[in-house]
């Protein structure tokens, strides 16, 4: 299904209005300044009193309790982690939300809505302005290089039949429709899906690849700890190739590999392509979060205080890599 692609949206839809920011992690802040600095647009944060808050008020932001800020909303931006989402707003914004006549509602993960842990009021616009990047990142690309950036828009509810504006609206708000931008037509569904797939099969893929490929070329063929670290990541080429993909595609910036290197990669990419398991593999995997199966896994973990999430975090840490890592990584000067 072909989806609508945008390059510009209506800011002047949000210059009167009180913008509340949910959150001032990393999303949050990111988002926060550029609507503020580069837009000049009204808006305020709503945060737990941590340093976060701190920042935000070190960066200039009139910062309230969550349900205050929340009252003050025209516009209510939840920036804040999937997982304590539904129990916040509960608690502090839907009392306030239900109060309007009219809120418009904006998430940047579909994760709640899809699930049902949120339930949205039925006097707001409910939107999704997702970006396909991490604040710091939006920092750098927006405010110093003056670029945009790309972002998925979903609508869930269309009270004020403008929901759609509003999202481009936002999306420009936050510097995504800059030249270099776009922002897709999707889903809270769609996003949801492909966010937690890359999250649970491609991460993951590199994640296993990394550590078996570790200890195999230490433990088996007398490769130097530190000479696979920094073949496997440390030296940072790897990240200049996925940063190569992105500005030049993913089989054009191979052209800038050598041809011995091209070579390796097409042939043994082909032979793994080729494998049906591969196909099976993503497909469970997608599966398990379509139909809520990892969600309710998820949630059961986070009930029972984080055990398997303790336990897993645990085994890595003190997995041989991890140790090498860590002693690299201090000769290196990246750790004291």
């Amino acid at each position: 299904m072909n989806k609508k692609i945008f390059l510009d949206g209506d800011i002047s839809l949000l210059k009167d209005k009180t913008i509340s920011v949910i959150g001032y992690g990393n999303q949050g802040r990111a988002q926060a300044r550029i609507l503020k600095e580069l837009n000049g647009l009204n808006v305020i944060v709503g945060n737990i009193r941590d340093k976060s808050w701190d920042q935000a008020v070190s960066d200039g932001f009139k910062v309230y309790d969550i349900g205050e800020a929340s009252k003050l909303a025209d516009v209510l931006m939840i920036l804040i982690p999937d997982e304590v989402a539904p129990e916040v707003y509960v608690k502090e914004i839907l009392p306030n939300v239900e109060k309007k006549e009219f809120c418009i509602m904006n998430f940047a993960s579909g994760y709640n809505i899809t699930y049902g842990y949120i339930r949205p009021p039925a006097n707001s616009d409910i939107i999704l302005v997702a970006p396909r990047m991490i604040g710091a990142g939006i920092i750098d690309v927006v405010m110093v290089k003056k670029r945009g950036f790309p972002v998925l828009l979903g609508v869930y509810q269309n009270i004020s039949g403008k929901a759609w504006d509003y999202a481009l609206a936002i999306a420009k708000g936050i510097g995504a429709l800059l030249p270099g931008g776009v922002a897709v037509e999707s889903s809270f569904e769609e996003e949801t899906l492909i966010d937690l797939f890359s999250e649970q099969f491609l991460a993951p893929s590199l994640i296993a690849s990394m550590v078996a490929s570790f200890e195999v070329l230490t433990e088996e063929f007398g490769v130097s700890p530190e000479a696979a670290l920094l073949e496997l990541y440390a030296s940072g080429e790897m990240s200049e190739v996925f940063q190569a993909m992105a500005d030049l595609g993913f089989f054009k910036q191979l052209k800038y590999h050598s041809r011995t290197s091209q070579y390796g990669q097409l042939t043994n990419a082909l032979k793994m392509y080729n494998n049906p398991e591969l196909k099976e593999n993503i497909r469970k995997t997608l599966y398990k979060i379509y139909d809520g199966s990892f969600a309710k896994e998820w949630a059961m973990e986070q009930n029972l205080g984080n055990p398997v999430f303790n336990r897993l975090w645990k085994i890595f840490e003190e997995s041989k890599m991890s140790k090498a890592e860590d002693k690299l990584y201090r000769i290196l000067g990246r750790r004291e």
